[in-house]
């Protein structure tokens, strides 16, 4: 299977069909192996774009396993303002860096705020939604030797990765 670079629009919907985004996506590869896909973000998309052409317009349907997982209760924390930099400050829809119950540091988002602490949750916004992306493919070209292989470079140590 060869690798692709392609742009698309999409329109992302919930399995009810609310709209939940509508973007333009530029420079996406696809083709990658199932184990360059172990860990990356919507696997399911990405293999959903599989040879696709210029002009097609696909609907891919990605269980919540496939696309951010399945939401996790143990990623919620409630958390003491005293315990939190700038906690005094901290509202609704702010994101937080602090650590988790197994020690690792985490982005939560800040999902209550009452006056002396503050519920937080690190799941993605979106996890546990078996989402449906209605994809128009606006360009697609063959992946370069040097772009397949940046695909699959390892951050160096450290580095934050959005």
């Amino acid at each position: 299977m060869k690798s692709q670079i392609v742009s698309f629009r999409c329109v992302l919907r919930n399995k009810l069909g609310h709209v939940l985004s509508s973007t333009i996506n530029h420079d996406v590869i696809t083709g990658m192996t199932a184990s360059a896909l172990d860990g990356a973000e919507l696997p399911g998309l990405v293999e959903g774009l599989v040879d696709l052409k210029t002009g097609e317009r696909r609907k891919i349907s990605i269980s919540a396993e496939r696309a951010y997982g399945l939401y996790d209760p143990d990623l919620v924390l409630e958390v003491s303002r005293k315990k939190l930099a700038g906690g005094a400050r901290v509202k609704v829809g702010d994101l937080v860096r602090t650590r988790c119950r197994k020690g690792r540091m985490r982005l939560f988002h800040v999902t209550q705020a009452g006056a002396s602490a503050v519920l937080l949750d690190a799941n993605h916004p979106l996890a546990g939604q078996d989402l449906i992306f209605d994809i128009e493919a606006v360009e697609v070209r063959d992946a370069t030797s040097e772009e397949v292989r940046e695909s699959f470079a390892v951050p160096a140590p450290g580095r934050l990765i959005h």
